[in-house]
């Protein structure tokens, strides 16, 4: 039996081409997928171990500890560095400050990944004479006093700046203009993933991102023969409170589970389409077993009758999957591994920096390409090989196997009834509460599983309505529909691939155009401001950046918008302040309870939920522990409706400034005489100095950032589920060519009795359109009420979310599975156009 088991998977090897094909791409993009994801975490954790290598500990604030104040523990004093250098086992102790620094390229953009644009400072010591080990100078000089700076070496690079160069930089706003006197190397993560580096003398630094004397850690070289924990312990002796000490391989070892945590995420999703890619082949590789079992039936007939066992017909047709699975799954390792390497370079070439290192193929990535090819191919075969064995032994006196019986068909009716109605009720469900996204998709996946296995029966009166159309073509328009419903079975299956497709690019089409419906109809509703103004990464302005604004003619009315965390009672809510007289012209909220009149002094405003979370209503009493430990007692003197661009505890900022360690803002809103328009708009770009770090935005461009980010999610996953889409296809050409091989007598006769080539092309054809429009209509109707569905569980979060049906897209969409049925048929096609007529008709 194991031998007749190969012979068959070679002597139908053209018929399997498509299941090696399908469990082929799917496997390709499961290796793929873990061979990116693991040389990236390779590379990254690698680059991030050599940025620690001169570290052997770090004392930096505790922000763990339970009794910091809301505004968290203060950064290091100098007098902490000057005792560690005085501890026994220290080489060196430096004085590190960091914070956000924007670099403009020449050409006035952005350089950088954005949020890892970052800015330190070089320590030249307790003499001002020393060198900074984390850093070796390659060009110039460090930088001395302010206006002076130094660049990495690969910043410095990709810009084209040099010793002797000004550049220009933003730190939390206004444009600085900086000579570069020096050029540095570094093994820092953030500059090997594509960010830059500018470092500023130690006093430069410190005014920029902290306060005169203060450092964000304190990196310490162990003497020769003192270990890192060692030194840690007589460091830990000397710490203030809400200060710790880490080593250095501590800090390596955090770096790489946080970086393996990244791609975690990366993984997941990647790994979630290739299985949506594997879940389509399965539909294709069942059809193929249960087409060859169909074409063998006298085989296995003779088999039993001969004396093999059913149990031993089924371990051979399970032997041929495994064979299939296997060679696949060989083939898928290898092309995931080429598609790793390919998806590195990929980001390369999209100006992503990947850091140096060899392409990782983990043990784990080939058991689980095997596994899962084997897998796959072996569970979709199992229903054909239990059909199999029960071909009757007197089948082999007959031609063709008897055909599904009616209890069969009840049953199985029943159960896809069973299973889509209950999806259908747990997704409806799922809509009125307050979190049901698990409900949600498991109600998806039974309903997608009931209607797969409703499908046959829905076949009949869906393709039927295409009869009008199809008695356009004449005799081969209705052939075609007839063996499209003649076999409803294996047109389901063939339709099921598409349809999972188009369900899944149809409601995150339809998700996507809602949210953006609602966030512009937030830009509307919640703003009368003419511009909102930010930095590019959204990192805190400069209070330099309001006064700068304020003084502009064309400005009528401003309020920033600053966050702070405070106590209230046991819990810590953020307060955000804003300018108390003017808000109430530059934003629009809706009131359950007073005004803006009661936004002003210890008075504030409180949208409904914290109000009601407090128990509190207009005129409640309140009291709040600021960020620096001192207490206060505010008013409620309105409460409001919050949106996704308002919302918590607004305060007057002349109350809440006096409590700030430093007075930043998220936001400026700003109105302007006349409204929005491109003259005020240059004019205020033009006020910040075109700074490349910070946005001038009125709400057709805040509704445009979103979209945009929208589009580049969308693109990304269609990009993804095209995988799905071209494993469809293979299905839909597998299956016409089995039914053409099936029907070569018939073909053989329709050709005898006067159908030409050109009506035998079209006959295939058309029953490949109906099938694959079959499946397009199946798919874009789920996926709109999935897209229904999951809009109302995003409106709970979004007020502003309304439903929006993107016709045009989904008749591109129905359009898509219409080409899809027309290339499918293209080789099918000519194949049964070219048949010999008496060869055909002397076929069994």
């Amino acid at each position: 039996m194991f031998r007749t088991a190969l012979r068959n998977v070679l002597a139908h090897k053209a018929r399997l081409l498509m299941t090696t094909l399908a469990v082929m791409l799917g496997v390709a993009f499961v290796a793929g997928t873990l061979v990116f994801t693991a040389t990236l975490s390779e590379a990254f954790a690698r680059s991030s171990a050599k940025g620690f290598e001169a570290v052997d500990v770090a004392v930096r604030p505790d922000f763990s500890s339970d009794e910091t104040d809301p505004g968290g523990p203060s950064d290091l004093p100098r007098e902490l560095l000057e005792r560690t250098r005085e501890l026994p086992g220290v080489e060196h102790a430096t004085g590190a400050v960091s914070g956000f620094a924007a670099l403009a390229g020449k050409d006035g953009r952005l350089v950088g990944e954005g949020w890892s644009t970052q800015g330190g400072n070089y320590d030249t010591g307790p003499d001002g004479s020393g060198e900074d080990p984390r850093y070796d100078l390659r060009e110039g000089r460090a930088p001395q006093r302010a206006g002076e700076i130094a660049l990495d070496s690969a910043t410095a690079g990709r810009t084209g700046y040099g010793v002797g160069d000004t550049v220009r930089l933003s730190v939390s706003g206004p444009v600085r203009e900086e000579k570069v006197t020096g050029v540095f190397d570094t093994d820092d993560g953030n500059v090997a993933a594509g960010g830059t580096l500018v470092l500023f003398d130690t006093a430069t630094a410190q005014e920029l991102f902290s306060q005169p004397g203060m450092y964000s850690e304190i990196v310490l070289t162990a003497s020769e023969g003192v270990g890192q924990g060692e030194l840690r312990k007589s460091v830990e002796k000397i710490l203030p409170e809400q200060a710790e000490a880490v080593t250095g391989q501590t800090l390596a070892d955090d770096q790489a589970r946080m970086i393996e945590a990244e791609m975690e995420g990366m993984r997941t999703g990647l790994l979630v389409f290739a299985g949506i890619s594997l879940f389509v082949g399965v539909f294709i590789i069942a059809n193929t077993f249960t087409m060859l079992v169909a074409q063998r039936t006298k085989e296995l007939a003779l088999l039993r009758a001969v004396g093999a066992s059913r149990r031993q017909v089924t371990r051979s047709v399970l032997v041929e999957a495994v064979v299939v699975g296997a060679v696949a799954a060989g083939i898928g390792l290898l092309a995931g591994i080429g598609i790793g390497a390919g998806l590195r370079s990929l980001m390369g070439s999209l100006g992503a920096t990947v850091p140096d290192g060899p392409l990782v193929v983990t043990p784990a990535a080939v058991v689980a390409s095997l596994v899962v090819g084997i897998a796959v191919t072996v569970a979709a075969a199992w229903l054909p090989a239990r059909r199999a064995a029960k071909v009757p032994p007197v089948a082999a006196m007959n031609s063709v196997h008897a055909p599904a019986t009616v209890r069969g068909l009840v049953v199985r009716n029943t159960i896809g009834a069973v299973l889509a109605g209950a999806g259908a009720v747990l997704v409806l469900a799922a809509t009125g509460m307050d979190d049901g996204k698990v409900p949600m998709g498991a109600g998806a996946g039974l309903l997608v599983i009931g209607v797969f296995v409703l499908t046959p029966l829905l076949s009949r009166p869906v393709i039927a309505l295409a009869s009008p159309v199809m008695r356009v073509a004449g005799v081969s328009g209705k052939l075609a529909r007839l063996n499209a419903v003649r076999n409803p079975r294996r047109t389901a299956a063939t339709a099921a691939a598409l349809m999972i497709g188009l369900t899944l690019i149809t409601g995150l089409t339809v998700i996507a155009s809602s949210v953006q419906k609602g966030v512009d109809k937030m830009a509307t509703e919640a703003l009368k401001a003419d511009y909102v103004v930010s930095m590019a990464n959204y990192r805190p302005l400069s209070p330099e950046i309001e006064r700068t604004l304020a003084e502009q003619d064309e400005v009528t009315a401003l309020s920033p918008m600053r966050n702070s965390l405070s106590r209230i009672g046991d819990e810590y809510e953020f307060l955000t302040g804003v300018n108390g007289e003017g808000f109430g012209k530059l934003a629009e909220l809706d009131f359950t309870e007073g005004s803006f009149a009661g936004l002003g002094g210890e008075s504030v405003i409180v949208d409904a939920d914290t109000a009601r979370g407090h128990g509190w209503k207009t005129g409640s009493t309140f009291e709040v522990v600021y960020e620096d430990g001192e207490r206060g007692e505010l008013t409620v003197g309105g409460v409001y409706r919050d949106n996704e661009m308002m919302t918590g505890i607004m305060l007057d900022t002349a109350v809440l400034d006096p409590h700030l360690e430093k007075v930043t803002s998220m936001q400026v809103l700003v109105a302007t005489e006349g409204g929005a328009s491109e003259s005020a708009k240059s004019a205020l770009e033009d006020a910040l100095g075109n700074n490349p770090a910070v946005l001038v935005q009125d709400e057709e461009d805040v509704s445009e950032s979103v979209a945009q980010m929208i589009t580049l999610m969308l693109n990304m996953l269609y990009g993804l589920l095209a995988m799905a889409v071209v494993v469809a296809v293979l299905g839909v050409v597998n299956t016409l060519a089995m039914s053409v091989f099936e029907r070569s007598q018939e073909i053989g006769m329709l050709r005898a009795i006067g159908l030409d080539r050109r009506g035998t092309k079209r006959m295939v054809r058309l029953e490949s359109l109906v099938i694959s429009l079959f499946g397009g209509v199946l798919g874009v109707g789920l996926g709109v009420f999935f897209g229904w569905a999951a809009g109302e569980l995003i409106s709970a979060s979004l007020p502003t979310y309304e439903l929006v049906l993107p016709w045009e897209r989904m008749g591109v969409f129905l359009a898509l599975a219409a080409l899809v049925g027309v290339l499918a048929a293209l080789w099918p096609a000519r194949r049964a156009a070219r048949m010999d007529m008496l060869e055909s008709i002397k076929t069994e």
